[in-house]
């Protein structure tokens, strides 16, 4: 059964297109990565199927939800890591945590709350204003708010970013622990060298459409890296491929 299915999605500011045509479908337990170059419509492609962005045209169900009328209920349902948005600077970590998991109604929430922390390190942090605290421990607090109530879903946009290795790894261990589980996560990344780890089903957008759409042991042959495929599709006008 599709955890989300596109059709036909186009995303207008002005006279600029940012999505254009975009059609596919993700089934529920699949590890999905959606990348593509600064400004190929990743980030508003995310937003639209959580409902933060009305489409000019198409449609897209997820978890059988429409994200334009029932953005809410898809909410409750699912854990999202925005790009660039950090916690309420006014809360600490542990109030934030607090919060996610009071608007969620997750049972036993002070274990949950003590394990997220230690799992990211920001014990010693917790009583620290979210203002207060670096990029990177920002970064894992929105991680852990968006993975206290165990979704099934997930949307990471850039998950990655402000994290150093050691955290980059662990997260991306605990990805490959939902995979495993059957969770469908929806990722956007740039760090294409770990997002080819975690990834089983990919589209790789340009300039608002679709330039691939395919398993990621389909489309990587020949011993290419994802980084090389994703060069060779999109990266000519830029040159950065000979």
């Amino acid at each position: 059964m599709p955890a989300i299915v596109v059709e036909g999605l186009t995303k207008r500011f002005g006279d600029s297109v940012v999505l254009d045509q975009v059609t596919f479908s993700i089934e529920e337990g699949v590890f999905f990565g959606c990348f593509g170059p600064n400004g190929a419509g990743k980030s508003t492609l995310l937003k639209l199927l959580t409902g933060q962005l009305s489409p000019s045209s198409g449609t897209a169900e997820v978890l059988g939800l429409d994200p334009f009328t029932q953005a809410m209920d898809i909410k409750r349902r699912v854990g999202i890591v925005p790009e660039v948005e950090s916690p309420p600077s006014y809360l600490t970590a542990s109030e934030f945590l607090r919060f996610a998991g009071t608007l969620h109604q997750v049972e036993s929430l002070d274990s949950k709350i003590d394990r997220w922390l230690g799992f990211f390190d920001l014990k010693a942090a917790e009583g620290t204003l979210c203002r207060d605290l670096s990029k990177g421990m920002r970064q894992k607090v929105m991680l852990a708010a968006a993975f206290i109530h165990e979704p099934k879903l997930l949307f990471l946009d850039e998950p990655f970013i402000n994290l150093d290795p050691i955290y980059q790894r662990k997260l991306r261990d605990y990805l490959l622990e939902l995979r495993d589980q059957g969770r469908t996560v929806f990722l956007c990344s740039h760090i294409l060298d770990v997002a080819q780890r975690v990834v089983q089903d990919m589209i790789i957008l340009d300039h608002g459409k679709i330039a691939l759409h395919d398993k990621v042991s389909n489309a990587l042959v020949g011993g290419e890296d994802l980084e090389t495929l994703f060069l060779r599709l999109v990266g000519g006008g830029n040159g950065l491929t000979p």
